[in-house]
């Protein structure tokens, strides 16, 4: 579905410039999910900037569905750190914006934005307003206003990074099973690297900047990893976890 082939962004022209990504190579398969973990600082925000078409790379393809694209591409669905809510929306509001932007008939938005919070655990919260939502109640907001698009793939900023263990894990369930329910493709970056492995289905190891990956992880842990508790306790996963933070210890030398 995505296919990126050495792919470099610099920042700054002459003396001043600073490569930021350099020949990044990867692929997304339709339905696949995928976790990027490196350093702070490496790039990896400015690799999903670039891929949903907000910065323009200096060299390299950016290919979906097979096509070349230049600028933003259909069908993308983003979701940063910070919820960013509007504050004079209610949730409701807050879920219906793109919906609206688009022309969808207020009755088919309505529907689709209430059903969407509904399967986050928002039922009997539409009508509240940010102001009144937990931290992770709010996440919810910000996903459901994402996913109620319908987007192919969804890219993913560190959003769960400020929630408690216990939200996360919760959050985590729900947003994989949506994914999966709609085959969907996910691509999220993360510095935990117990949440790289327990969502994804590959992961991609970045190294210090200028960004290349440094490694490429197959994650097999069995079933459909739905429950992201359990997966933590299959056998596995502590060997997954151990290997990604020996090769990331090694990039922070």
């Amino acid at each position: 579905m995505l296919e990126v082939k050495n792919l470099t962004r610099v920042y700054g022209r002459g003396e001043g410039a600073h490569v930021a990504i350099e020949g990044v190579d990867l692929q997304v398969a339709e339905g696949e999910l995928v976790s990027i973990v490196g350093p702070s600082g490496c790039g990896k925000t400015t690799l999903l900037n670039t891929l949903c078409g907000l910065l323009v790379p200096d060299s390299g393809h950016i290919r979906w569905h097979g096509r070349e694209v230049l600028g933003q591409p259909q069908n993308v669905g983003y979701m940063l750190q910070k919820d960013l809510l509007l504050p004079w929306r209610t949730a409701l509001g807050n879920t219906l914006l793109g919906l609206q932007i688009r022309g969808v008939a207020p009755a088919e938005a309505e529907d689709r934005s209430r059903a969407m919070l509904d399967q986050l655990g928002l039922h009997g919260f539409a009508d509240h307003y940010p102001s009144t939502l937990s931290g992770g109640m709010r996440q919810r907001v910000a996903l459901a206003r994402t996913l109620v698009n319908e987007p192919d793939v969804l890219l993913l900023d560190e959003p769960f990074a400020s929630l408690d263990f216990q939200s996360k894990l919760l959050i985590e369930n729900d947003t994989v099973a949506l994914v999966r329910r709609g085959k969907r493709s996910l691509m999220l970056i993360t510095h935990d690297i117990e949440e790289a492995v327990s969502l994804a289905d590959r992961v991609i190891v970045l190294s210090k900047r200028p960004t290349r990956v440094k490694a490429v992880y197959d994650i097999e842990l069995g079933g459909e990893r739905m429950d992201m508790m359990a997966v933590r306790e299959s056998p596995d996963f502590s060997r997954y976890v151990r290997r990604i933070w020996a090769d990331l210890d090694v990039v922070l030398q």
